[in-house]
């Protein structure tokens, strides 16, 4: 049987559902949510107590132009993405996250971005 894209979806959407029940973010811990789109990848820290986003960084931003320009692949944009994160957030003085893949597999730029993001020193 084919799986086609709407499937696909539709199990990734009950996937984040069932993770969304067991993780929450804080102020002190906020929640490392990640969206990879086919062209880019974006990741935020989110306050789910308060239900504000702290702090967003994807591949399109105007600050990492130049490294993505230079990427040999999207598992290298996954990684630069990553470093920026982890920079941003031990700016602002946060040092532990909880990581949500929103439903997506932790391998490829998923796992990529999460590596990176653990190399500049946070912690989850």
């Amino acid at each position: 049987m084919k799986k086609t894209t709407s499937y696909r979806r539709l199990r990734r959407e009950r996937i984040k559902k069932r993770i969304h029940k067991r993780i929450q973010g804080t102020s002190e811990c906020p929640r490392l949510a990640v969206y990879r789109s086919l062209r880019a990848i974006y990741g935020q820290l989110v306050d789910d107590t308060t239900q504000r986003t702290l702090f967003t960084i994807s591949s399109l931003s105007r600050s990492l132009a130049g490294d993505v320009k230079k990427a040999k692949g999207k598992i290298e944009v996954a990684k630069i993405v990553g470093r920026a994160l982890g920079e941003e957030a031990k700016k602002r003085k946060i040092e532990r996250v909880v990581f949500d893949r929103s439903g997506y597999l932790y391998h490829g730029r998923v796992k990529a971005l999460a590596d990176a993001t653990r190399e500049a020193g946070l912690k989850f």
